[in-house]
């Protein structure tokens, strides 16, 4: 009988897919992830809190499953919060989703997945595995349910990760999921979807960042494109790329963040038309359909997870980075987000926007 580890959140997605599992004959256990301490960080969390860890067990004990808790708060730290606070404050802004997949949920679970004999890794993510005979490579692929669909996050993902990853949600609509876990009388059937950042669902990153480093982020000057000084900033760390929203100025019409310079502490806005730009760079790149990147390829990309996919050039640049060029002008690029290239519903890759 083959072995599963499920990794566990609570939710109703990660619950399904341990029912799906064991229906399907794997011998599976429940693995919930503590990745930070609540008092700590905020009170009132979205996903993570110890309910989370009394639903998943409630769960597991339904399904007649052990349920296992293991304690990542100092990797968590050091790998997801240490780097979204560094990207913020050197004027980034971070996708910290990708990065807990990433250096968290993936790589730890699948080493206790090999240590302790398990074959597969297994998660409620809504996306697809797949595999391709001629280039004997293994492929991700977009969950059938678009509106749901998670590939974005996942692009990071290794060729090793892949060949031991079951996603069992890809071919179910999110009404599918939910009917499965009421016919089944789990706790979270109806339990809400975590909609924000674990460790800062109210939205408010600065406060967060704030509180957590015990630093202050000095006022500064928002300046248009010429350096004319058109009011005062809060602190740079409160504002991302394409805001216009919270800049609390009196302005002749409406003008949006398009720069952060950390160096003078200035926070540059322009018109919504000159927000637009059709090339951008990035570094820290993962291939996943391809083992490598040689010449130019026509590819689609998503410079963040809700936006729409855009036809592109995809070039290859010295170290490892790599230069996209839309065949029209995208809004808001941002430094810090993930760029993810697709080929139709097939990841080709991704990496991080410099």
């Amino acid at each position: 009988m083959p072995k599963a580890i499920i990794a566990m959140s609570g939710g109703v997605d990660s619950s399904v897919a341990a029912f799906l599992m064991k229906q399907h004959g794997y011998d599976i256990i429940g693995i919930t992830l503590k990745l930070h301490g609540e008092k700590n960080i905020i009170e009132e969390q979205s996903c993570c809190t110890t309910q989370d860890i009394i639903d998943a067990k409630a769960v597991c004990d339904r399904l007649g499953v052990e349920h296992r808790v293991v304690d990542l708060e100092s990797n968590f730290k050091e790998y997801v919060i240490d780097r979204f606070i560094a990207s913020y404050i050197s004027g980034g802004t971070p996708n910290p989703c990708v990065d807990c997949n990433r250096f968290i949920k993936f790589s730890k679970l699948l080493s206790i997945a090999k240590e302790e004999g398990y074959d597969y890794v297994v998660t409620g993510h809504y996306a697809r595995v797949g595999y391709d005979d001629s280039t004997d490579r293994y492929l991700l692929k977009k969950g059938l349910d678009e509106s749901k669909d998670q590939s974005y996050v996942l692009y990071s993902l290794t060729q090793d990760a892949l060949s031991h990853l079951k996603l069992p949600l890809g071919e179910l609509s999110k009404a599918q999921v939910r009917e499965i876990a009421e016919q089944n009388g789990f706790v979270n059937a109806d339990k809400k979807d975590s909609q924000d950042i674990c460790f800062v669902p109210n939205g408010k990153y600065a406060d967060f960042i704030t509180r957590f480093t015990g630093k202050s982020f000095p006022d500064g000057d928002f300046v248009d494109l010429s350096g004319k000084v058109l009011g005062t900033h809060k602190g740079i760390i409160r504002y991302t790329i394409g805001q216009r929203k919270g800049l609390n100025l009196a302005l002749p019409q409406p003008m949006y963040v398009c720069k952060k310079d950390v160096d003078s502490n200035t926070v540059t806005l322009c018109l919504d038309e000159q927000l637009w730009s059709s090339v951008l760079f990035a570094d820290d790149v993962n291939f996943i359909s391809i083992k490598e990147l040689t010449e130019p390829i026509e590819v689609e990309a998503k410079i963040r997870y809700k936006h729409t996919q855009a036809k592109a050039m995809l070039y290859p640049l010295e170290d490892g980075k790599i230069k996209l060029e839309f065949l029209q002008p995208q809004r808001a690029i941002t430094k810090g987000q993930a760029v993810v290239m697709y080929n139709g519903n097939t990841v080709v890759g991704g990496g991080t926007i410099i």
